[in-house]
């Protein structure tokens, strides 16, 4: 009979053998205990699906896994603690010193901050090229090319690239491509479907959908990229906390929904917005946008992120029209259940010429309210900004 203090920290079986739930179990745990002194010595021998320590997975933590593999179309995925650290390890996992890494400019700019203040330390060299290059970007790649890092539609500015014939470029030179599919989700656009490497989305977005977790994931259709993921992921020590992949499997049941009721006001009010003011909408789904064929021919339908330049005599009206919003709050991220607005500049992160790129942008993306509410609040914004 074992003393209470003894009983206090030994959990006793249970049967569960009648216990069946919708929602996935939340398993948490850094110490995983084996049956037997030789189950434990040869630990190390398991497969990346196994256990051996709680840092490297849970339960939990695969189910995810399995789901977003499941709507990638891929063959394994690995989760990160934040998109910024899943686009980390995929440059780390392919990338040693004297290789040069391709970056979209108009990718998330924190990626530039990476290579600028990281990478470059690291021996590692790092360029940009322009907004919708295409098969051009053979003329940017250079003999130690080894990764190109692509974001479409393209931060902020909203520009689409053709994944397709960038793909085939590399494939041609033996290069490895990745993208942040973060706008679309492989709800919308599936980049492995289209030859690209690495499909990467910040989690934090839509899966989340509710402006409470971070949280990244990288999916590959070669096991053998998986390995390298997480053999970085290993020696930095990247854990995802469970009760945080719980909140992304909670979401990931109505992401579809949401994203498709985002999409479709997102793109009503869009229209509405390049119809009734003075200003330049950035978004795909726009006729004379010029990423708008290769959208309609890549993707299934937009999500709810869009951007709108102002007229330059409208920017010191901004902060009063900003204060006078009702419905949309101010804050930067966005894919959650709120509508948001965020003024952006991109004018340090471009080298092409665009007028717009020395501009305020201001970022919108659309939440659950009610339609008729975002257009009420967006007019009151829009009758401040053209005040005389």
């Amino acid at each position: 009979m074992m003393r209470d203090a003894t009983l206090t920290v030994h959990h006793p079986k249970v049967d569960d053998r009648e216990f069946a739930s919708l929602a996935p179990g939340v398993e948490r745990a850094s110490t995983i205990v084996f049956d037997s002194a030789a189950a434990y010595a040869t630990r190390g021998q398991r497969d990346l699906d196994s256990y051996s320590y709680g840092m490297h997975g849970t339960p939990t933590q695969r189910v995810l896994e399995a789901q977003l593999t499941a709507l990638e179309g891929g063959a394994k995925t690995v989760v990160l603690p934040s998109g910024q650290a899943a686009i980390a390890v995929v440059f780390l996992s392919v990338l040693k010193p004297g290789d040069h890494v391709l970056v979209a400019e108009t990718a998330y700019p924190p990626v530039a901050g990476l290579c600028r203040n990281f990478l470059d330390t690291l021996g590692i060299v790092w360029s940009t090229y322009p907004p919708g290059t295409g098969a051009a970007i053979a003329d940017h790649i250079r003999p130690e090319t080894r990764l190109i890092w692509t974001e479409s539609p393209g931060s902020t500015t909203m520009e689409i690239e053709d994944i397709p014939a960038i793909v085939k470029v590399a494939k041609a030179k033996g290069i490895y491509t990745g993208i942040d599919n973060t706008w679309a989700t492989p709800l919308l656009f599936k980049p492995l479907a289209h030859g690209v490497d690495f499909s990467m989305q910040a989690l934090t977005k839509y899966p989340g959908g509710h402006s409470d977790i971070l949280m990244g994931s990288v999916s590959v259709s070669d096991p053998d990229l998986r390995k390298g993921l997480r053999d970085v992921m290993r020696m930095l020590g990247f854990h995802t906390a469970p009760d945080a992949i719980s909140l992304v499997l909670r979401g990931l049941e109505t992401m579809a929904v949401r994203l498709a009721h985002a999409g479709r006001v997102a793109t009503d009010l869009a229209f509405a917005i390049d119809s009734a003011y003075p200003v330049e909408v950035l978004t795909p789904v726009l006729p004379d946008s010029p990423g708008h064929v290769l959208w309609k021919r890549d993707f299934i339908g937009a999500s709810g992120l869009f951007s709108v330049v102002l007229p330059e005599a409208w920017e010191s009206r901004l902060d009063a029209a900003l204060d006078a919003l009702e419905v949309f709050a101010i804050g930067a991220s966005w894919g959650g259940t709120r509508s948001l607005i965020a003024p952006m500049s991109v004018a340090a992160h471009r080298v092409t010429s665009e007028p717009r790129n020395s501009r305020i942008i201001l970022r919108l993306s659309i939440g659950l309210e009610d339609p008729k509410d975002l257009k009420a609040d967006l007019d009151r914004f829009f009758g401040i900004l053209a005040e005389a």
